[in-house]
């Protein structure tokens, strides 16, 4: 089911799959819904996915805000809302999206019943940028003036399909070309991409805040994804984050970045397994 729902005034374009208990997945900075076209085969027999697009991404409409930590986690709560799928639901964030998976987590606790982090972003020590408002308006700008140079509709698939190659350990892209041109050809997710990057500092130490002051429920299990690709540094943050979140660590390999395109088989069965792994004694803080 291929739909747009409301939540915060904003239109959000949402794809609903399968039966039996809930799953949302959230793809990373400049990602679209058919990201995970690999992954939903293998759950749709066993869950009700829920694919979306944040703001300014995919087919949604353009972001009304600068995104936030508290602002994502409170976003797939009244996407959940507008479903009329109250939950508990396990929730897949990817990259970025893991602190926005996270974030809901703290948030809504009674509506977690798992977390999936799929390489997802780790800042240890971030720190709130200055200037805010200024940073905001340098992204407006930014987005308005290559828009106005035509840069979305010559470079936006190219610059798309480049990323996605140098993120997999399989190389090429398999979107659609007439998906692809559909959205990264607009200035709309040119200006989505680059708020979120522009704020996303801001997103971490936010996140590390929210850590503090409002724990994760005990009973819902964690699971970190990792795609290490022969980077012992990003594995150790990545097994870093797990003690962090009392979570089970799992090295996916062989797989870039992309992991929901290179290892969906990996990303499924964590999914499926979610409500199985009893989460250990978290180290936050």
């Amino acid at each position: 089911m291929n739909m747009f729902v409301r939540v915060g005034g904003v239109a959000h374009h949402v794809v609903v799959e399968g039966a039996g208990p809930v799953c949302v997945l959230s793809a990373g900075l400049g990602m679209s819904w058919f990201d995970w076209d690999p992954v939903v085969p293998l759950l749709a027999p066993h869950r009700t996915v829920v694919r979306f697009d944040r703001p300014g991404h995919g087919l949604s409409a353009p972001a009304a805000v600068p995104p936030s930590a508290t602002g994502e986690g409170h976003r797939i709560a009244g996407l959940l809302d507008a479903l009329s799928l109250p939950g508990p639901v396990t929730v897949v964030g990817h990259s970025i999206a893991g602190f926005h998976a996270e974030a809901f987590a703290r948030l809504h606790p009674a509506r977690a019943a798992g977390l999936v982090l799929v390489d997802a972003s780790v800042e240890e020590d971030a720190r709130t940028p200055a200037a805010p408002a200024l940073r905001t308006a340098a992204a407006r700008g930014l987005g308005a003036l290559l828009s106005a140079a035509g840069a979305p509709a010559a470079l936006g698939p190219a610059v798309r399909r480049a990323t996605v190659r140098l993120s997999r350990a399989a190389g090429g892209d398999p979107a659609p070309a007439a998906l692809v041109r559909r959205c990264y050809r607009t200035s709309r997710v040119l200006h989505g991409t680059l708020l979120e990057n522009t704020h996303y500092r801001a997103v971490a130490a936010e996140l590390l805040a929210l850590r503090e002051r409002a724990p994760l429920p005990p009973d819902v299990p964690v699971t970190v994804l990792a795609a290490p690709d022969g980077s012992a540094r990003w594995a150790g943050r990545q097994h870093a984050l797990a003690r962090r979140l009392g979570a089970r660590y799992e090295a996916v390999e062989p797989s870039g970045h992309l992991v929901m395109l290179d290892r969906p088989d990996a990303v499924a069965r964590a999914v499926l397994h979610a409500r199985e792994t009893p989460r250990a004694m978290p180290r936050e803080g």
